[in-house]
């Protein structure tokens, strides 16, 4: 059975972009466009995105995750995975990293 996780918190791993996390707008075989996302670059306190989905982060501090983009296309991905409440809180308590 197909499930959509649109209108949803995910966590879209990439084959070549790295990690997002925000809303699921719409996906295909191959795109999705998310809103509210965040590109996790580093994060501590989960061994794998999907521990970060279900459990989110326990170092928010130590954790680089970019600024909040309104919308994004994510093409070739790979993984779609809906985050749990407390994984998406804890996502969205993280400081944002940014230059200086």
């Amino acid at each position: 059975m197909k499930k959509s996780y649109v209108g949803k918190k995910v966590i879209v791993r990439t084959n070549r972009a790295g990690v997002f996390f925000g809303t699921l707008v719409e996906n295909d075989q191959t795109s999705a466009t998310l809103s509210d996302v965040r590109k996790l670059w580093y994060w501590d306190g989960a061994c794998a995105v999907e521990e970060l989905a279900e459990n989110g982060v326990e170092n928010p501090e130590n954790c680089k995750f970019t600024v909040i983009i309104p919308e994004m296309q994510i093409n070739e991905w790979i993984q779609i995975i809906p985050c749990s409440t407390k994984s998406a809180k804890t996502i969205e308590g993280v400081k944002i990293w940014k230059k200086g």
